[in-house]
């Protein structure tokens, strides 16, 4: 995955103790290393759903998506008051606090007997997760000079963007071996590891004023969970019951709760006055729609890889490695790439080449050979990295400058919110799918593992869903941005 994260003009100087090279390193590093861990465990747990489906809890095809997305979840909700949590109570200290709740996350998960227990698991990590991740910024931006500031966003941003394809091998490599529960015991001292490091390198950064705006998190935490629920419910519960259209009424309410309260708080979480702004809009949902396609790739490609090919954990999690290196190579490029194109046609032609990829996708079979498989992957890949930063560039460009610490978080929060429904959709749509063909879902209770070419059937009818998303969305995000430029 991708990132791009602005950093304000005004932010602190550098801190007079970090200027040392050797110093400054390792709180590079340190911090890099941090993020490149929260991210990574989205990608791992898209591998341990085979194992965690044939465990003695027997988890639900819905089940199986709670504990996918709820991590993503309350990352998506908490990543933007984080920011301001950390400028108030002291970025390292909330640094310190996120990894120790992250950790404590992954041991609670580890020693989950039951699904309510695990699902709590991932959604405090998820919460220290989001701690974490601002704060990461706000340090290192703090701990490097000036003529260095550059550089170092850079490597934050592609630890961000390694952070999956990482979570994908490391992941892939414990599961080779291990248990699901493995997965998690590998996080609880990389965390405490990291917690040392961070305690012992990096420095203590003034605080400053900041609101926090808690009923305005709680309100976006609440409405897209009602959403998800919604989604991810519907074919157990039936579309058309009680519990199913509540929560999409629910989620309708909130969201306009969440926008009136936005609108009278002084110091909103997200102000949605910002939205006014169409090259801001067009940027958010297009980020949000990019993850959603990618991120439908990442949780049908494992099962699909295990099911259907019969790949092993390591197998599939080193499958799809080319992926993240052709989306950090490519990245470099797509401003580059925008500039003589235009946003517009930059990110109309990225978005295009993510839906390209997976109707390519849609047409894999247990026969397909790997190299014929990798070209869709390598086109994915393509696409995201042409449009990723002209998107991110949209954001940040379109936001005033005393705000570019919530346009920072808007980025994050629309990419974590565009995965968690990639998940939840096309997770949804293999459910639906594999019991209208007769067979059992992934995680059905006492059902034996998906036949194959039901599975293969049901991606295919996935991810053809998720590419007419994508070039549904991805028309109107293009028209936004081209909207702007003509206005200007």
């Amino acid at each position: 995955m991708t990132s791009t994260v602005s950093f304000s003009p005004s932010a602190p100087p550098s801190a007079p103790g970090t200027r040392g090279a050797p110093r400054r390193r390792s709180v590079t590093a340190a911090m890099c290393v941090c993020v490149l861990v929260a991210q990574s465990l989205v990608a791992a747990m898209n591998l341990a759903i085979p194992k965690i489906a044939a465990s003695g809890m027997h988890p639900s095809p819905a089940q199986l998506l709670w504990i996918v997305d709820t991590y993503v979840i309350v990352f998506a909700g908490l990543l933007i008051p984080a920011g301001a949590l950390g400028d108030r109570f002291g970025r390292k200290g909330v640094l310190m606090s996120g990894l120790g709740i992250f950790a404590a996350g992954a041991l609670l998960s580890a020693l989950a007997p039951t699904i309510p227990l695990l699902l709590a698991g991932r959604a405090l990590s998820g919460a220290g997760a989001a701690l974490l991740v601002p704060a990461t910024m706000s340090v290192l931006l703090y701990a490097t000079p000036p003529e260095r500031k550059s550089g170092a966003v850079a490597a934050w941003s592609a630890a961000m963007g390694v952070g999956g394809m990482v979570g994908n091998a490391g992941g892939a490599l414990i599961l080779q071996f291990l248990p699901w529960q493995g997965l998690f015991w590998a996080y609880v001292p990389l965390g405490l590891a990291l917690l040392v490091w961070v305690a012992r390198s990096a420095p203590r950064v003034p605080r400053q004023t900041a609101a926090l705006d808690l009923p305005g998190s709680a309100l976006l935490i609440a409405g897209a969970a009602a959403l998800l629920f919604g989604i991810i419910e519907g074919p157990g519960l039936g579309w058309g019951s009680a519990q199913v259209l509540g929560s999409f009424a629910l989620a309708l309410v909130i969201f306009a709760v969440f926008v009136r309260h936005g609108l009278r708080s002084p110091h909103p979480v997200l102000d949605p006055r910002l939205f006014r702004v169409p090259r801001l809009r067009a940027g958010t949902v297009g980020i949000a729609v990019a993850f959603f396609g990618m991120f439908a790739l990442f949780f049908v490609n494992a099962q699909f890889l295990q099911y259907v090919k019969g790949y092993s954990p390591l197998q599939t999690g080193l499958a799809i490695v080319p992926l993240a290196l052709g989306m950090t190579a490519v990245t470099k490029y797509g401003v580059r790439w925008a500039q003589r194109a235009g946003e517009a046609g930059t990110t109309g032609c990225g978005l295009a080449l993510i839906a390209a990829g997976l109707l390519l996708l849609s047409t894999a079979g247990a026969g397909t050979p790997y190299l014929l498989y990798l070209i869709p992957l390598l086109l994915m890949s393509t696409g995201a990295g042409l449009a990723m930063p002209p998107l991110s560039h949209a954001i940040v460009t379109s936001v005033p400058a005393d705000r570019s610490g919530m346009g920072s978080g808007l980025q994050g929060a629309a990419r974590e919110l565009g995965a968690a429904l990639g998940i939840a959709v096309v997770g949804t749509v293999l459910s639906v799918r594999l019991s209208a063909d007769g067979g059992p879902a992934a995680g059905t209770p006492g059902t034996s593992l998906p036949d194959p070419t039901a599975f293969a059937d049901a991606a295919a009818f996935g991810y053809r869903i998720a590419a007419a998303v994508l070039l549904l969305v991805g028309t109107v995000v293009v028209a936004g941005l081209r909207k702007r430029r003509a206005k200007s």
